[in-house]
């Protein structure tokens, strides 16, 4: 067993993690790059199905192993180019906020102010970059046939299961002091006169949105604030239909909603919020349609004052169209709870304190994921489930 293994399922978690996002996706169609990113993704898809027949054949095949080997070596170089991808999208919208009073750059035209793009393009190599990154792993795919390497069932879908408020507290690290900001908002918002308030939460994906919503939803400070809870995952695919209902089934504690209509949906809704005053999570929410929220957010009006919703996303521009209270961005872990984060999953501590002679390793373990939740947690699934124990760890690593 080898580096390699143990990394790769974590890498790809994340890497299209990266490439789902939203923000990154409008830069890139300004570049001229979205289908080939979008195609780059959905190689990494059918490769990222057939990881566990690589591994288990590794150990006899010496060209699987060497895939594996190619596999890794490209996974990085590809999450090197989207990261600096993402750098340069981010640094635009700063310079579009800061710039978007200025009377002078109403009267640029747009085609002048699209020039930069094709300069980006030019002078950072990204063009030749990702030519050379596609062949890469256009070969590996090839490579994958001639070496038999098949898809498991778990793998053949990236499809992730809708999120819900449920959250086992004692594997969380490093998100109280969040938890007590977003808590703080709250109660700054339920007690004024406001009709309906939105607060917003914004940060990359994997880096534990959901996980801090749950722990606010949950807080025994927030049993006899509201009349009504309800949690709905809205996810990238916006139905209006599918949420009102959810949220419906919700608020109705767990009552069957067999209406379809979306009249009749937002009607009930509205009865069921009627008088009273209701905290909602809306979670992991793409869509940027201002009209397609207006519409969502009738029935919530009939609440009283004080009523709040929280949304996770992963986009400022979300933000801001759902709400005027200002988001809250959340942070990478520090490398502390990261590591506890790494113990909790690998092999059930919470801390390293009973394996001392690991901390490097784990600290190495950690750096490599670059404190992102969603990583740690998937290396650390990955070290259980193939029972790679503490003792192991400094042969392996």
């Amino acid at each position: 067993m080898a580096i390699v293994e143990v990394f790769l399922g974590a890498i790809l978690t994340v890497l299209l993690e990266k490439l789902a996002s939203g923000e990154l996706l409008k830069f890139l169609r300004h570049v001229g790059i979205d289908a080939q990113l979008v195609e780059l993704k959905t190689t990494l898809m059918r490769i990222q199905a057939v990881l566990t027949d690589a591994e288990n054949k590794q150990t006899t095949d010496k060209h699987v192993k060497e895939w594996l080997n190619d596999l890794e070596d490209l996974a990085h170089d590809l999450e090197d180019l989207v990261d600096e991808l993402n750098t340069e999208a981010l640094q635009r919208k700063l310079k579009e906020n800061k710039g978007s009073t200025s009377k002078v750059k109403r009267l640029v035209p747009t085609c002048c102010t699209n020039l930069s793009f094709t300069d980006f393009m030019s002078d950072r190599g990204i063009a030749s970059k990702l030519k050379e990154i596609s062949g890469r792993l256009k070969f590996l795919e090839e490579q994958k046939k001639i070496l038999n390497l098949v898809e498991n069932v778990m793998g053949r879908s990236y499809r992730r299961l809708p999120t819900t408020s449920l959250v086992v507290k004692s594997k969380v690290y490093g998100r109280e002091n969040d938890k007590e900001e977003i808590l703080k908002i709250l109660f700054g918002v339920e007690s004024n006169d406001s009709q309906i308030s939105v607060i917003p939460i914004v940060g990359m994906g994997g880096i534990g949105k959901t996980t801090l919503v749950q722990l606010v939803y949950n807080d025994e400070r927030l049993k006899d604030k509201f009349d009504l809870k309800g949690w709905a995952c809205v996810s990238d695919e916006f139905d209006a239909v599918r949420v009102t209902k959810n949220i419906l089934e919700s608020v109705s504690s767990g009552g069957k909603c067999d209406y379809e209509n979306f009249d009749t949906l937002q009607n009930k809704l509205k009865e069921s919020l009627s008088n009273k005053k209701f905290l909602v999570v809306l979670d992991d929410i793409w869509n940027e349609n201002y009209g397609d929220w207006e519409d969502l957010s009738k029935p919530f009006l009939a609440g009283k004052p004080g009523s709040t919703i929280i949304i996770t996303t992963r986009q400022e521009r979300v933000a801001k169209i759902m709400s005027e209270i200002p988001a809250y961005n959340l942070d990478l872990l520090s490398e502390g709870d990261a590591l506890s984060l790494l113990a909790q999953h690998a092999f059930g501590a919470k801390t390293f304190d009973g394996h001392p002679d690991l901390i490097e390793i784990g600290q190495s373990m950690v750096k490599r994921c670059k404190r992102l939740p969603l990583a740690v947690k998937a290396l650390g699934g990955l070290l259980r489930v193939m029972a790679v124990g503490p003792e192991d760890w400094e042969e392996v690593f």
